[in-house]
């Protein structure tokens, strides 16, 4: 292919999972998947590796990439098979997250895979949200291993029936499951047409040439690191049972653009929902070396040879079964990001900026009402950190997610609660000659009794400032005006009021230096 062959290429495969996307937006069910786009989708090609993704959530889409060739290796596939799994130490994140694979199979021939992932705002945990403050695996909810959902395109009732059994809302859960299956189908579709018209071995051909292309741009963009050895400690508030001061620690070899981050140094893995797999470690570090790759640098393997990474096992970053891991797709991924950048900060002062609010600010709440059960979960932004060519954004999503608010028009008509403040929080962001975005406030009057999780951080360590700059304010959990802990579990009763100061992001150069 020449280049204008090859960019075209790569838009089709792309607006495959941006299809994929819409049909699953469109058919959800459930605010999380429908209104807060808390999905991803991406295509993969025979032995699962990535070909293309849509820019959904990062966390989703860095862990896939990561650990999709030992799901797919494992199965004998069969036209019309759709795998189904969310078991965090089998490829998945967290149990919430819940995978959805689908083989391509063109005249007989497995030549590529469609897959999405999908969080699912109760997978049966004993906790409303089912993002317990949790100690084992199993207190967050059903695992589900590697188990076809569909076989010869038809669904094992028994296999979905089993699953939506364990949860609250069963009919909530069968019409997002339904949402996850019709944008496979679709998805599939679509590649397969592409594959037919282009032919099967100009398809794989293409592939390769886009994955080789991909790699030379990264290549490139790390050859500007300079070779060395650049080192990086942060902290996690604590793991919501009791340890606090949990250190992080990365120490990244550069050697001729290609990259090396070693997390030995990080502390094992603790009793507390905080840990998680290799691969959630993993979506964090490519997210930051992809960041620094030209913006048509396609979203594909290729992108990925030039870094590796390692954790040892038992750590924090690389938890064994069966450790807690709820929060640490969400929160310890997002600290991840922060010890890189930190590191790559000596590298390459002129182009990281400081940290941002480094939290999800995780909120499960849900209880019973007008007959049934609720179940609610959202995540919120806060301040972005600023950097050498400007402040920061205030009020965002920042790095592992990127997801929307629920609306409030949204929240307030399917569930017990009334949103009684929501605005950007005025002073939060660090000082500097950039100045860190600001986070927000949010303010829950629950209307009936109910019980709530919080899984927050950077509410003991601030977001830290670069180049003089000064860190960002740390957030704060209040339950009717009483501070709360990072993490907790809690009943309430109606006119509880809970409000959440999401932390801002750091500040970046010397007030009034040039």
């Amino acid at each position: 292919m020449n280049p204008v062959e090859l960019s075209i290429f790569a838009s089709r495969i792309s607006a495959v999972c941006d299809e994929m996307g819409a049909v699953l937006q469109r058919t959800a069910f459930s605010p999380n998947i429908r209104d807060r786009l808390d999905f991803s989708c991406a295509v993969f090609d025979a032995a699962g590796q990535l070909c293309a993704q849509a820019a959904h959530i990062p966390v989703h889409l860095g862990s896939m990439a990561y650990a999709m060739a030992d799901i797919v290796a494992d199965v004998d596939w069969r036209d019309g098979d759709m795998l189904i799994v969310n078991d965090p130490f089998l490829g998945g994140t967290h149990l919430p997250d819940v995978t959805l694979i689908a083989p391509v199979f063109i005249d007989g021939r497995l030549l590529a895979f469609v897959a999405n992932r999908a969080h699912h705002a109760d997978i049966g945990a004993e906790s409303p949200g089912s993002m317990p403050v949790s100690r084992s695996l199993e207190e967050e909810g059903l695992v589900i291993p590697p188990t076809r959902l569909l076989r010869g395109g038809r669904i094992d009732a028994t296999i979905l029936d089993g699953i939506l059994a364990a949860t609250r809302n069963p009919a909530d859960g069968r019409g997002d499951f339904a949402a996850q299956i019709s944008a496979n189908r679709v998805g599939a579709a679509r590649l397969g047409e592409l594959i037919r018209r282009q032919g099967a071995a100009a398809f794989l051909a293409a592939l390769d040439q886009l994955n080789d292309y991909a790699e030379r741009l990264a290549a490139s963009a790390l050859d500007r690191i300079p070779d060395g050895s650049y080192s990086f400690e942060d902290r996690m508030d604590d793991d919501g049972a009791g340890k606090r001061d949990i250190p992080i620690r990365v120490r990244l070899q550069v050697d001729g653009g290609r990259i090396h981050a070693d997390f030995s140094g990080t502390a094992a893995q603790v009793p507390g929902n905080i840990n998680c797999p290799l691969s959630v470690a993993a979506a964090g570090v490519f997210y930051v070396f992809r960041c620094l790759m030209p913006a048509h640098t396609p979203a594909c393997a290729g992108s990925f040879r030039p870094i590796r990474l390692s954790a040892p096992a038992g750590s924090l970053l690389n938890a064994r079964r069966p450790a807690a891991v709820a929060a640490g797709n969400v929160e310890t991924s997002t600290r991840v990001v922060d010890v890189v950048m930190g590191a790559l900060a000596q590298a390459l002062p002129d182009d990281i900026p400081a940290a941002s609010h480094g939290s999800m600010n995780n909120l499960a709440m849900g209880g019973e009402y007008d007959g049934g059960a609720w179940d609610y979960y959202e995540t919120m932004g806060g301040g972005m950190g600023a950097g050498p060519r400007g402040g920061g954004l205030d009020a965002v999503q920042t790095h592992m997610t990127n997801t929307l608010n629920t609306p409030i028009e949204v929240l307030e008509s399917r569930y017990p609660l009334r949103v009684t403040r929501y605005a950007v929080r005025d002073g939060s962001g660090g000082r500097g000659r950039r100045r860190g975005g600001d986070g927000l406030v949010r303010e829950f009057e629950f209307l009936h009794p109910a019980r709530a999780t919080l899984l927050t951080e950077r509410r003991y360590h601030a977001p830290w400032g670069l180049a003089g700059g000064g860190d960002g304010a740390p957030g704060r959990n209040l339950l009717n005006g009483e501070e709360l802990p990072p993490k907790v579990h809690f009943a309430v009763e109606a006119g509880d009021r809970l409000t959440i100061e999401t932390p801002g992001g750091g500040g970046w150069g010397k007030t009034g230096s040039e």
